[in-house]
């Protein structure tokens, strides 16, 4: 990919509004965002967990939806502080709180989290994403139940920066 080539997909995220536009030529990829107006991280780490030897993915692997009803919120929400990073979804798949089926979720509401620390997991076309904090802070709100279809853009976390 040229350099020409970048400035035209750069004119044409602008001149459009288009947010985010991300090409890729054989082993050549690029990825132009437009910066929001807002304070609000659209979270571009995504990690594929590894499959197994063979190429598939062990049940094990693949966390179950969730049986139960949703746990009734035991408490309000914190007060929203002008501060705070909404984590959307990068991709459209489904969303999983925990690696594994019974397993303790990667975060819980009031928990502390670092910079490249496991979110929750989201399972698009058969690849286990893992999203990534990016920032150091406090979780404040989940915004999906665990085994739920989400969005690209839907609000998935809610953390206030230290």
């Amino acid at each position: 990919m040229t350099i020409d080539e970048i400035k035209e997909l750069i004119h044409l995220v602008r001149d459009t509004g288009v947010t985010e536009l991300e090409v890729q030529r054989g082993e050549n990829r690029v990825r132009i965002r437009s910066a929001p107006d807002h304070k609000e991280i659209m979270v571009p780490t995504v990690v594929p967990v590894p499959l197994t030897a063979s190429g598939g993915i062990t049940s094990a692997a693949v966390p179950a939806p969730a049986r139960e009803a949703a746990p009734a919120p035991s408490a309000p929400l914190p007060r929203e502080d002008e501060r705070d990073v909404i984590v959307k979804s990068p991709i459209v798949g489904t969303y999983y709180d925990a690696p594994a089926p019974g397993a303790a979720p990667f975060v819980k509401t009031n928990d502390r989290v670092e910079p490249k620390q496991v979110l929750c997991i989201i399972e698009s076309m058969k690849l286990m994403n893992e999203i990534e904090a990016e920032l150091a802070g406090t979780l404040i709100a989940k915004h999906v139940e665990n085994g739920r279809p989400v969005e690209y853009g839907e609000s998935l976390f809610t953390i206030r920066p230290l």
